[in-house]
């Protein structure tokens, strides 16, 4: 028996990286899944993905909009439920950045960063709350950093951001344990990407890796299987938790 099967999951910005892990490795385990891309340019790729999903024998469709849009999220939560019929699991992966050092940080790349990063978890948990709370039950599963707890020189924004989802995640958690909805953070380390694919540039890789304890870089597979143990019944009595797949970066 699959661990998943029969239950419904979203998962936001997964048309490549960590979010295309984590929704093949979720269907793989018998998740339906409606996915959310945003950008034109992921249009190609977002329909690659949902054929990977339905040919793991799963229900899968892939909805292009802007998770860091109030309007737009809940315009998609009522298309899922009408698609779908209920949302057991809600995996809030959107995310960007735009690194800069404070002096030269214009306040459009802040609020850039803060929409996607932290507005789109918002956004999010408010719609897919209120069918959990009627089925009652639900796993929500937000996207943080290790650079949320640890802050680097740089990422204020960055940091700012996914430091806000882990306080979210703990109130919340806490605003809705008694209802059976558990609330729980991922905080990755360095995990190989697109968008950190500027870590293996020249010696950088040799720096990067020396401080982390495992020797190595994260892998989408990483996230994947933690995000899983999050979402399946194996974690019913864990809510409010930061999970740091990080190699140990974060000691």
């Amino acid at each position: 028996m699959k661990s998943l099967a029969g239950k419904v999951a979203i998962v936001t910005g997964a048309a490549r990286g960590i979010g295309e892990g984590i929704a093949l490795k979720l269907a793989e385990q018998g998740a339906a899944i409606a996915f959310t891309f945003v950008s034109d340019g992921s249009s190609e790729k977002a329909k690659v993905l949902q054929e990977k999903l339905t040919a793991l024998g799963v229900k899968a469709k892939a909805y292009q909009t802007n998770a860091g849009d109030y309007a737009a999220c809940e315009s998609f939560v009522t298309d899922v439920l009408k698609e779908f019929g209920q949302i057991d699991i809600c995996v809030n992966n959107v995310g960007i950045s735009k690194d800069n050092l404070l002096l030269r940080m214009t306040p459009e790349q802040w609020d850039d960063v803060m929409q996607t990063n932290l507005k789109s978890v918002f956004n999010m948990t408010k719609q897919v709350i209120r069918p959990m709370m009627k089925a009652k039950r639900g796993s929500i599963i937000n996207m943080s950093s290790v650079i949320g707890e640890m802050g680097n020189a740089g990422q204020s924004s960055y940091a700012a951001s996914k430091a806000g989802v882990i306080g979210f995640t703990k109130s919340i958690a806490k605003e809705l344990g008694s209802r059976n909805i558990r609330c729980n953070a991922i905080a990755p380390g360095f995990v190989e990407t697109d968008m950190t694919s500027y870590l293996k540039d020249g010696d950088g890789a040799d720096k990067y890796k020396a401080g982390i304890p495992l020797g190595r870089f994260g892998t989408t597979e990483d996230i994947a299987n933690v995000t899983l143990f999050l979402a399946s019944d194996q974690s019913n009595y864990v809510t409010g938790q930061v999970i740091s797949v990080c190699g140990g970066l974060n000691i």
